[in-house]
């Protein structure tokens, strides 16, 4: 009788693959109550870490050019279409969906990586301008990255909520710290194994596994923490959290659509330039 050989699934930070520095996991269960994975247990440590590879990153990945960015995008969309029926398997097993709807929602993801890939090069000229002044002068505004954006992914659809959540966050040139779904991580692991052989350089995304309940006040409180999405928390701990980021005036928001111009420029900020006319 053959064993099954089970995966052991670990951390994603600053491109490699750590465990947890807690050595704790937890038990995942299928959709039937069955035993299915033991993911690792993010602690602290393994945030405050994964927050020092995000803002290593950071500047790097903002001054490559918009349409490098989106290549690499596309590039992560190209090879989770490679994996589409291991991606299906994992939300079969966790989410109880039927085969059909698993290819559909894993469709969505990879669709969903195409479209930010291409709002990388045309977010700028679509929310920037050129302003009237009084005076000899130009004046611009211009969108740029905001820094490090921690992410709490949507757990239901678990893959879709997770890449509708960190392609606009990375479109714009921030990075991005990012707690899968408690209850079905899989997919966000398989994701990171997918960015780990793309082009994306080490540190922009990093993945955890754990418990929001006991990260989200941390993070929210963490102040090379620029920005959360909230999406994926409870209204409790959003609410905690609002109340832990006032302290370095964090910007937190929710969002209900899967794909908007108005989730990359959530974590941008406008930065004006003036300019001498010559004569």
């Amino acid at each position: 009788m053959r064993i099954d050989v089970m995966k052991t699934y670990k951390l994603y930070i600053n491109g490699a693959f750590p465990r947890s520095e807690s050595g704790r996991v937890y038990e995942v269960k299928d959709s039937k109550g069955k035993f299915l994975a033991n993911p690792c247990l993010a602690s602290r440590k393994d945030l405050r870490d994964s927050v020092v590879a995000a803002r290593a990153a950071q500047a790097g990945w903002s001054k490559a050019t918009a349409y490098n960015r989106g290549q690499i995008l596309y590039r992560v969309a190209e090879i989770m279409e490679g994996r589409r029926e291991q991606f299906a398997a994992e939300i079969v097993a966790m989410e109880g969906a039927t085969p059909k709807a698993a290819l559909a929602q894993v469709a969505a993801a990879i669709d969903t990586w195409v479209w930010y890939a291409g709002w990388t090069d045309k977010i700028s000229a679509v929310a920037g301008s050129t302003n009237p002044v009084a005076g000899p002068f130009y004046n611009f505004t211009t969108p740029e990255a905001i820094g490090v954006v921690a992410v709490f992914a949507d757990s239901k659809p678990s893959l879709l909520g997770l890449v509708s959540a960190i392609a606009p966050v990375i479109a714009s040139g921030n990075t991005a710290v990012v707690l899968a779904s408690e209850k079905f991580p899989l997919g966000a692991i398989t994701l990171s194994e997918a960015l780990a052989t793309s082009d994306l350089p080490a540190g922009v995304i990093n993945i955890l596994t754990g418990k929001s309940s006991e990260l989200a006040s941390w993070a929210a409180s963490h102040m090379d923490i620029d920005a959360i999405d909230a999406t994926g928390l409870s209204k409790k701990l959003e609410v905690e959290a609002r109340i832990a980021g006032a302290q370095n005036l964090k910007r937190i928001h929710s969002f209900s659509e899967i794909k908007s111009a108005s989730r990359i420029l959530a974590f941008m900020e406008n930065k004006t330039v003036w300019h001498p006319i010559g004569v």
